[in-house]
């Protein structure tokens, strides 16, 4: 006779059923040794993907840090991240800004190019439409500095890859919630 099969991870179920989606969660934690491995472990011991992790104390006098974490799945798993990062000892408070409809993202990045002759001048025209700065530059390469949405870095980066792409560095995406508001 033939064991039962064990049902489904309620993980695996939600992302079956559902469309899978891109959230931005804004954690605001305690600045103290361990939180981010908290955080951190959370996700890892649960199956989740941190795709964009971004940290820094914004409140100094308090000892608050925020955690900017862009992840993806299904409506179900984003539900269940958000409940368990608020149960989590260090956090104060979990926002969803991709729901909130009123926050802007941003992202920084270096990309180093290489190039001499036409590519050295299509990689500068390039740089100057997407407002990218040349933070170094030598006379065989150079180094930009674009500020913009995570897809705008993106298609900097795509462009760049067959003129000479030679390294690329970036933070992580910020956001904050627009208006007079705090999240």
């Amino acid at each position: 006779m033939n064991a039962p099969a064990s049902p489904p991870s309620p993980y695996a179920a939600a992302t079956t059923n559902s469309k899978v989606e891109s959230h931005t969660l804004s954690v605001l934690v305690d600045n103290e040794p361990g939180v981010l491995a908290r955080v951190v472990g959370l996700f890892s011991g649960r199956g989740y993907n941190i795709e964009s992790l971004t940290v820094a104390e914004v409140a100094h006098a308090e000892h608050l840090s925020r955690i900017t974490i862009l992840t993806s799945g299904a409506p179900e798993t984003i539900d269940q991240i958000h409940h368990q990062l608020e149960r989590l000892v260090p956090v104060h408070q979990v926002t969803d800004l991709t729901m909130s409809m009123r926050s802007l993202e941003r992202e920084l990045a270096m990309v180093k190019v290489k190039g001499r002759g036409d590519h050295r001048t299509f990689a500068l025209q390039l740089a100057e439409a997407f407002r990218a700065r040349i933070v170094d530059a030598t006379t065989e390469s150079f180094i930009f500095e674009l500020t913009g949405k995570p897809h705008k870095i993106d298609e900097f980066i795509d462009l760049m890859r067959p003129i000479g792409l030679v390294e690329v560095s970036r933070t992580g995406v910020a956001a904050i919630s627009r208006g007079p508001d705090p999240i």
